[in-house]
Formats: structure tokens, sequence, C-alpha cells
């Protein structure tokens, strides 16, 4: 696929382990956006940008040590 590996609304919310509807709400022009694509009618989305929006998400960025 040239680089682009573009995934569909079922394949971002199966990787995300949410449901459709979520992804949806997040492509709606409200609140929290995903990043996406629009071609045509149907909407694709860029794993390593949603992978990336997927770290940026992160609520405590603090590096834990590790305890033995």
């Amino acid at each position: 696929m040239h680089g682009l590996d573009l995934l569909n609304v079922e394949e971002v919310a199966a990787m995300l382990r949410v449901p459709t509807s979520w992804i949806y709400a997040r492509t709606s022009g409200n609140g929290e956006q995903l990043p996406y694509l629009k071609i045509g009618r149907h909407l694709r989305f860029r794993r390593a940008e949603i992978l990336e929006w997927v770290e940026g998400q992160s609520r405590n960025t603090q590096k834990l040590p590790v305890t033995n």
C-alpha cells in the first residue's frame, strides 16, 4: 500500500476496542477528534496517526520506576 496503511472505521474500532459509534462520534467535529481522511463518503485512518493519537491521550505520562 506504499506506506499509507489505511484502516476503515471497523478496523480502528477493533484496534482501540471501542464501538464503531465511538469512532463516528470522534469524527463528527464535536469534541476530541481522531485524525482521519475522507475519501468520497468513506472515512479512512492512517495506522501511524491513530497510534500517535493514542500515545497523546495518556493522562499520566510519568514513567514509574521498575521494581524487582
